[in-house]
């Protein structure tokens, strides 16, 4: 596990932000225990802002810390799919009430700006983590169109969860589905263009579906191949 050194005089807020973006960017992976003292040694900080910034993380639910068993990056099960896409659909579909007649001609030419990166191949790592950050930006620039500061925060604490979602169910069928998530979400971008309310709704609600179905599809294999796996009784 790489983790990049911060400076002693750095407080917790950098130490929070150091283990979040490690947690979202899958270095340490959903399920993997967290030793206060290993990540202080690693970040070269003290234990306080450590055990502080898991606190906050704790908060977050983006880990579990377990009674005499110790402190885990936070894993997913599929009611927690389930319950966080269904949040996700009322959100987005909110902002999408509020964006229709709101969104700038900036942020549609930014909305197809990242169309076309995220129509690039992927073929490695490297494309895999742009991708997806061009399609959280698609996602939240609708978000930030609406112009409401606490859907914004919101989202973005919900957004995290989707993102460890899709770390924990990572599998081979993912590049097959980008074809078809391209097809949604130009489907997103031609109503919003269009000032369409219902066709946006529509958009978003069979695109966040689909995203829903096949995640929990990959965990749910997931777990099977696991439980197969294990030992027998």
């Amino acid at each position: 596990m790489a983790l990049t050194r911060l400076k002693r005089e750095r407080t917790v807020d950098a130490v929070y932000h150091a283990l979040k973006d490690a947690i979202l960017n899958a270095v340490l992976r959903p399920g993997e225990r967290l030793d206060a003292a290993d990540l202080a040694a690693k970040l070269d900080v003290s234990l306080t802002p450590v055990r502080q910034a898991v606190h906050l993380l704790a908060a977050e639910g983006l880990v579990e810390v377990r009674p005499r068993s110790g402190t885990f990056v936070a894993g997913v099960s599929p009611s927690d799919v389930r319950e966080t896409f269904d949040v996700r659909c009322a959100l987005e579909c909110l902002a999408a009430e509020l964006a229709v007649d709101r969104i700038t001609r900036e942020q549609l030419r930014r909305m197809r700006e990242l169309l076309k990166r995220m129509a690039r191949p992927v073929r490695s790592r490297a494309d895999q983590r742009e991708h997806e950050s061009c399609n959280s930006e698609f996602h939240l620039l609708l978000i930030e169109a609406g112009g409401n500061r606490r859907l914004r925060e919101l989202y973005e604490s919900l957004h995290a969860h989707i993102q460890i979602a899709r770390i924990h169910a990572a599998d081979e069928q993912w590049p097959v589905r980008l074809a078809q998530e391209a097809r949604e979400h130009r489907a997103i971008l031609s109503a919003l263009e269009a000032r369409d309310l219902p066709r946006l709704i529509e958009a978003l609600r069979r695109h966040i579906s689909r995203a829903r179905d096949s995640l929990l599809t990959a965990i749910e294999s997931r777990q099977a191949r696991a439980g197969a796996n294990g030992p027998s009784g």
